[in-house]
């Protein structure tokens, strides 16, 4: 088990529409809600911050613009397309959150930063 919780973000309608409106390749067919929901990023939180939907919506008052921009930016890169008024009522019209609390790391190798310097383990 892991001190950690997971939050993952499924899309719905509202941010479907926009990925196949902002869309700059006009004779694409779109995407789907499905394929959208197929492969989703998985957010590691505290676990505390997951202890009940009164943390979890704490927490989410306090990183929603992060969680966000980061689902944005995956599918355009170009700040222009996003949408300007990106508050938490909209957050929570475009996301479901589904949040995990128990996590049990079956892998014995350390967990390692991607991002961080070569070799550099996560404490």
């Amino acid at each position: 088990m892991i001190n950690r919780a997971a939050l993952i973000l499924k899309y719905k309608k509202p941010a479907v529409e926009w990925i196949n409106s902002s869309d700059p390749v006009v004779d694409d067919p779109g995407i789907s809600m499905e394929s959208v929901n197929k492969d989703n990023t998985v957010y590691l939180i505290r676990e505390e911050d997951a202890e009940s939907q009164e943390h979890i919506d704490k927490w989410l008052k306090l990183n929603y613009e992060e969680l966000f921009e980061s689902e944005l930016d995956s599918w355009y890169t170009d700040e222009d397309l996003w949408p300007k008024n990106r508050s938490l009522k909209l957050f929570k019209e475009w996301f479901e959150i589904e949040y995990f609390t128990l996590l049990h790391d079956t892998a014995s190798e350390q967990i390692e930063d991607d991002e961080a310097d070569p070799g550099a383990t996560v404490h």
